[in-house]
């Protein structure tokens, strides 16, 4: 019987010894993944430390030798062609790993918070508009999905939670981000090239929550959690995100991000301005990939006073928030903003129009990044002011084809003398320039439009896309 015992402890130790020396990838390697085109993307994982791991890339026959550290982690770079597939990866070691059906393509991180999140079948009695036939036609294997599963912790994680990258096809797109998909299938209907696509996001997130300390050192006023606390808000405690969620895919080769967030971070706008560009920045800095497109979804408009805690007026109006967004083009390079003044909802804070969303990052993909020409792809922005009189006339970026209102009157504009009261204002468009007036202010010094909590824009380009609200003061 003691002998029986020490070969069964003996068995045991050799198991564990045997299992723990097996090669063990990320959770985000899996077969079906896409891999960024002509690039040198990292492929990582465990092994016994010490141990020899070779990776081989069935698209050249390479191998890739590596010896895993003193950890146990070993990563290698693997060098991709134009796209293409379906190919194999082989990972050697102490054991094999063989991926499938892998294909060549561009990558596309999908972040944020609820409105990215919100599936393509809706959240529970909050319907994506138009989602079932879109559902329906959504078979393509050149459209390839992941979803980051959510998890929100105090220290920083390897590996997340396990996952799939799956085939587009009704049963796994009607799970998958509507504002995710509908960019991505754009870009593979326009650039016949695979994409992509990997959903980062969890629901009522604020921007701090999906940073690391590094990255929020600058705000004094933003309280990191130590490992052992506990974590009160599950999607908004700084760093958390970031440890459960993001950290585990940092690396992983992209060719650029999407974001929509802001809604959890509209009461601190005036933070939120000097926040959000410090978030891309250290992002990009983790990723190594230099300055790569980061193209986000400027907040819907809604009634943010009807929900807990209640607050309204002042800052507390999500029009300084989306001011902020706007602001940001000039700070964060390769950039872009898309716009949605025109879809938002008094009673939910999740528009069910979420085609334009999608539709209006791929555009400013398609044209910033790919390259694509004969088409306007962004909405107007505020450029300049100038005042003659009693007349202001404010001029625009990206409205050379001119401005439209769609022959109704123009009526979210407010002027402001020295005293900073704002009246409601006259507003006519000609060509490229607004002209805005009031009786009511002699000596204008200061523009806003649109600029409430809650409003459905009237001012587009001649492109259809709406102009973002804007202010010319800083009050």
């Amino acid at each position: 019987m003691k002998i029986r015992s020490l070969t069964l402890a003996a068995f045991v130790l050799l198991f564990n010894i045997a299992v723990h020396a097996q090669i063990k990838l990320p959770s985000i390697f899996t077969d079906n993944m896409v891999l960024q085109q002509q690039s040198r993307v990292p492929v990582w994982g465990w092994a016994k430390a010490g141990a020899n791991v070779t990776v081989t890339t069935s698209w050249n026959k390479k191998s890739y030798s590596i010896k895993a550290n003193s950890n146990g982690k070993w990563l290698v770079k693997v060098t991709t062609p134009v796209y293409g597939g379906p190919y194999t990866v082989t990972i050697k070691g102490d054991s094999t790993i063989k991926l499938h059906n892998v294909l060549i393509g561009e990558v596309w991180l999908c972040t944020g918070q609820s409105n990215m999140e919100m599936p393509m079948k809706g959240f529970k009695s909050q319907p994506v508009a138009g989602s079932t036939e879109a559902i329906l036609k959504s078979g393509n294997d050149h459209i390839r999905i992941y979803t980051v599963p959510r998890s929100s912790v105090t220290e920083a994680q390897e590996n997340s939670k396990p996952s799939d990258w799956h085939v587009a096809s009704p049963e796994f797109v009607a799970n998958f981000s509507a504002t995710g998909y509908y960019f991505g299938k754009l870009l593979n209907e326009m650039l016949h090239i695979p994409i992509g696509l990997i959903s980062d996001c969890y629901g009522g997130s604020s921007a701090e929550a999906w940073m690391d300390p590094e990255g929020l050192k600058d705000f004094s006023q933003i309280k990191i959690p130590a490992k052992t606390d506990s974590i009160k808000s599950v999607s908004r405690t700084p760093t958390t995100l970031y440890n459960g969620m993001l950290n585990p895919v940092v690396g992983f080769g992209i060719k650029g991000c999407i974001w929509y967030q802001g809604e959890s971070n509209h009461e601190q706008p005036d933070q939120y301005e000097k926040l959000f560009p410090a978030m891309v920045k250290r992002w990009r800095k983790l990723w190594g990939q230099g300055d790569f497109p980061f193209y986000y979804v400027q907040i819907a408009p809604f009634d943010y006073a009807q929900q807990p805690p209640y607050n309204s007026g002042g800052k507390y109006n999500s029009a300084y928030l989306r001011d902020a967004q706007r602001k940001s083009l000039n700070t964060i390079p390769n950039s872009g903003m898309a716009v949605l003044l025109d879809v938002g909802e008094q009673t939910t804070i999740h528009p069910p129009r979420k085609e334009p969303a999608g539709t209006r990052l791929a555009y400013l993909a398609l044209a910033q990044t790919y390259g694509l020409k004969g088409f306007d792809y962004a909405s107007p922005t505020y450029k300049t002011m100038t005042v003659e009189g009693n007349r202001a006339t404010i001029r625009f970026d990206n409205a050379e084809n001119g401005l439209t209102s769609w022959n109704k009157p123009l009526e979210y504009f407010e002027i402001a003398g020295k005293d900073k009261a704002f009246h409601p204002a006259q507003a006519a468009i000609s060509g490229s320039v607004i002209i805005v007036s009031s009786p009511l202010v002699k000596e204008p010094v200061a523009v806003r439009y649109a600029f409430k909590d809650f409003v459905i824009g009237d001012l587009f380009g001649t492109n259809g896309l709406p102009v973002s609200s804007f202010r010319t003061d800083d009050w």
